[in-house]
């Protein structure tokens, strides 16, 4: 079964996704991005059909907030 929320096969490439993201920000911005995402996240986690899914994925970006 797929790993939706800490390895999906869309991100499948050289790198992962989150790191090019990382590498192309400031530390400033990039804080900003992470924070971005978990509200997202957060916000739509009732709209989506996958709750549970959605929550995890906001709890992903604020463990890797917690982590700089």
């Amino acid at each position: 079964m797929e790993d939706m929320v800490n390895h999906p096969k869309h991100y499948d490439g050289p790198c992962e996704c989150i790191d090019a993201i990382e590498y192309s920000l400031t530390p400033e911005e990039f804080v900003g991005y992470l924070k971005g995402a978990a509200f997202k996240y957060m916000w739509r986690h009732n709209y989506k059909g996958v709750p549970c899914e959605d929550m995890s994925k906001a709890t992903w970006y604020l463990n890797k907030l917690g982590e700089i």
